[in-house]
C-alpha cells in the first residue's frame, strides 16, 4: 500500500520554478510531521524541507533556505513544497517522508515515498 505518493517532478531551466506534492492518507496527515529529502547521483540522501503536523513550523536545509516553501493543504491531504531560483546542484530524486516525531531529519522517517525526479538544466 502506498501511503505516500508524489508527483510534480519533471526539467526545469536554470533560474526557473518547480512544485512537487506528496498526497496521503487522513491518518499520516493529521498526526505525522511530513517532509522532502533529496538524493543527487553519487550522494548521499540529504532532508531538504518539513513541516509539522499542524502547518505551524517548518524548517529547512541551509542549501534551500529562502529558495524552497513547503506547505500543506488541509482539503486535499497534500504536502507541497515551491521550489524557485533553481540551480543544477537541485537535481535530484525528491522523496517525501513521513515521521510520527517532530524532528523529521533526526532520525528515519516510518513513510517513504518511491521518489519524483526533478531535473535542472543549466
Amino acid at each position: 500500500q502506498v501511503e505516500l505518493a508524489e508527483s510534480g517532478g519533471g526539467l526545469v531551466q536554470a533560474g526557473g520554478s518547480r512544485r512537487v506534492h506528496c498526497a496521503t492518507s487522513v491518518r499520516i496527515f493529521s498526526q505525522y510531521t511530513m517532509g522532502w529529502f533529496r538524493q543527487a547521483p553519487g550522494k548521499e540522501r540529504e532532508f531538504v524541507a518539513a513541516i509539522s503536523s499542524s502547518g505551524e513550523s517548518t524548517n529547512y536545509a541551509d542549501a534551500v533556505k529562502g529558495r524552497f516553501t513547503i506547505s500543506r493543504d488541509i482539503v486535499n491531504r497534500i504536502v507541497s513544497m515551491q521550489m524557485t531560483s533553481l540551480n543544477p546542484e537541485d537535481t535530484a530524486v525528491y522523496y517525501c517522508a513521513a515521521s510520527i516525531h517532530s524532528g523529521l531529519e533526526e532520525r528515519e522517517p516510518d513513510y517513504w515515498g518511491e521518489g519524483t525526479q526533478v531535473t535542472v538544466s543549466s
